[in-house]
């Protein structure tokens, strides 16, 4: 008779403490991209309504954005490599909040579309060397550990993003959600001025000296798994834009939630999402990323099916497409970490240039997503669900054939 071995969790794994302060500054940092879109989501028809145009026109705002955002990243990872991470950080606050301020006073669509690509470039720039920051400080696991911490500061944006939105739209309008932004650029700038130390080590200083970043680029593509955790990591990430582009028009216009009360379940939804990501940091006292990843992904397979079912036959109406949606959502918290630290994990010395291919994935799907959800012109649940479903598929794909061949 075969004996049927159960998985048992790894021997607990002692986690080091990051300083507090680093984790709110890093995580700020990081919440650049994040705090930009959800803040001015509750404003889309606003905008639209000001320039005269359809709610799925002003849509390109987004798609704009993660462009901007995807594009960007190509510079500061090999940057902060060779040059260190707080002058190019510098740099980038500097840009955004310059773009920040024409989005603010932008005339027409066409120069809101083009000035917040520029804002993304710079606001890119957080979100890369942070997470290189990381690496520089901690060991794999740890690093994992320190990403969901970050989860904590950045979760915050998706919560209160949305509320403050759509109070400063009622009460001021759509322009003043761009003041706000150019505020917490000046913010973050200093704060990065004078708080944060250099990080970046010798031998990635080296390292960058002595390749061209273009061929740091091609050595890193060449790596299998790390291609593996790029498009899990990114596809996921498609799928979060997915539901970030569509939400506005599926919640005030299809399901008739007012503005003022849309980052109610907006945030209800980032709650799940920031709950998971804190499961996660406990997880890894027992398991590696990895071994996480491999579990998580199947669970998400299987919400994001009921979520398509229930969009496409109509079942439970507004509940039956809101609830399995919060379980996607909340299952994704088990994902950004983990694929993260594990494909920095694949080739530490180069972790601005990972961070940048990292960065360019996620971001890059995730401006394909948008596009997609704005090419429907359909506010209905459909588009959304439809497009999440794809990109959890082909992140899992990619999880279990590039990163884990062998994953379980």
């Amino acid at each position: 008779m075969t004996e049927t071995t159960v998985a048992a969790p790894e021997p607990a794994f002692k986690l080091a403490r990051a300083p507090v302060g680093l984790v709110i500054l890093l995580g700020a940092a990081t919440a650049f991209a994040a705090l930009s879109i959800d803040m001015y989501l509750p404003g889309l028809p606003a905008i639209a309504a000001g320039f005269h145009v359809p709610t799925a026109a002003a849509q390109a705002t987004i798609a704009a954005f993660l462009g901007g955002l995807a594009i960007g990243q190509l510079f500061y990872g090999p940057a902060s490599d060779r040059w260190g991470r707080r002058w190019p950080l510098i740099g980038g606050g500097v840009l955004y909040v310059i773009a920040s301020i024409v989005c603010a006073t932008a005339p027409s669509l066409p120069v809101l579309v083009a000035a917040r690509f520029v804002q993304a470039l710079g606001g890119c720039a957080g979100t890369v060397i942070g997470r290189a920051v990381v690496r520089d400080l901690f060991d794999h696991r740890n690093a994992a550990r320190v990403l969901s911490l970050l989860m904590l500061v950045m979760g915050a944006a998706p919560i209160v993003a949305p509320l403050a939105g759509g109070a400063l739209v009622a009460a001021y309008g759509w322009r003043a959600i761009f003041w706000i932004l150019t505020g917490f650029g000046v913010l973050m700038t200093v704060a990065v001025v004078f708080y944060l130390k250099e990080s970046r080590s010798a031998e990635t200083a080296a390292q960058a000296r002595s390749e061209h970043p273009f061929r740091a680029y091609l050595a890193l593509l060449r790596q299998p798994a790390l291609v593996g955790y790029m498009l899990a990591g990114g596809l996921n990430s498609a799928a979060l834009f997915a539901y970030i582009s569509a939400s506005p028009g599926l919640l005030i216009t299809t399901y008739g939630i007012p503005p003022a009360r849309f980052g109610l379940v907006f945030g209800a939804n980032a709650v799940g999402l920031i709950g998971m990501s804190q499961v996660n940091g406990h997880l890894l006292r027992h398991y590696t990323p990895e071994r996480i990843l491999s579990m998580a992904r199947m669970v998400s397979l299987v919400f994001a099916a009921v979520l398509t079912l229930d969009a496409f036959t109509g079942l439970g109406g507004m509940y039956g497409v809101l609830v399995p949606l919060f379980f996607v959502l909340g299952s994704f918290g088990f994902m950004g970490a983990n694929t993260t630290a594990a494909g920095l994990n694949v080739d530490p010395v180069r972790a601005g240039s990972i961070s940048s291919l990292m960065g360019v994935t996620t971001f890059g799907l995730g401006a394909a997503a948008s596009a997609m959800i704005s090419a429907f012109h359909d506010v209905g649940p459909r588009p959304m669900a439809l497009t999440v479903l794809l990109a959890i598929s082909g992140s899992a794909v990619a999880l279990y054939t590039l990163a884990q061949p062998r994953g379980r």
